[in-house]
């Protein structure tokens, strides 16, 4: 009586047993890769470990928050907007502003000018930056001089549309400096030949 008393008990525990472990291995197929129970105990770390202080005198260094930029190009590419925390920089691609190796602004620019001035207002910008650039066909002095008369140019339309004396201008040309693209194809030299006009943005 007591021997068939224990064995009925033994195999009562064996398939209690099996029925955990059947069940746990069931519930791990439905959680995600890398969510398995692990056996092995977390690492242990010294926090009187010499290597992880910092050495007497020293200090960390400030915070500081990554500048995040975005691009956004027009398909045709004749406009390209570049956002940053601190500034907005509108380019315009020479050929919708001016005539081939002109300073001389055509009709379409004034319009484009003018959008760029109504977003330096919102924008309550009181420091402009306007510089101009060529691609690297014809000599570099003639290129720093187109640039810098194309710059002019576009400062020009910028300062009658916002008439604002508390906006302070800096206009530059720097020639075939600075491309940002290849100018080994015609494609990547118009996007080189542009007016830039930087200005901050406003904070908050």
């Amino acid at each position: 009586m007591t021997s068939t008393r224990i064995t009925v008990l033994i195999t009562t525990y064996i398939l209690i047993a099996t029925g955990v472990v059947g069940t746990t291995a069931a519930h791990a197929d439905d959680d995600p890769p890398g969510t398995e129970a692990s056996a092995t105990a977390p690492i242990e770390v010294d926090s009187n470990d010499p290597d992880l202080k910092i050495p007497d005198g020293a200090t960390l260094a400030q915070a500081k928050v990554l500048d995040i930029k975005s691009v956004v190009e027009e398909q045709s590419g004749d406009e390209r907007r570049e956002d940053t925390n601190t500034s907005v920089t509108l380019a315009l691609q020479a050929e919708v502003l001016f005539g081939k190796d002109s300073a001389k602004l055509g009709g379409e620019a004034k319009s484009r000018i003018t959008g760029i001035a109504e977003e330096i207002k919102t924008q309550n910008a009181t420091r402009v930056r306007v510089f101009g650039f060529t691609d690297n066909l014809g000599s570099s002095a003639h290129g720093d001089v187109l640039s810098k008369q194309r710059a002019n140019a576009v400062h020009d339309v910028l300062s009658q549309t916002l008439n604002d004396p508390g906006i302070t201008y800096e206009v530059r040309g720097y020639g075939e400096q600075y491309p940002i693209s290849d100018n080994s194809t015609e494609a990547g030299r118009k996007k080189n030949r542009r007016v830039e006009v930087t200005f901050p943005r406003t904070e908050g």
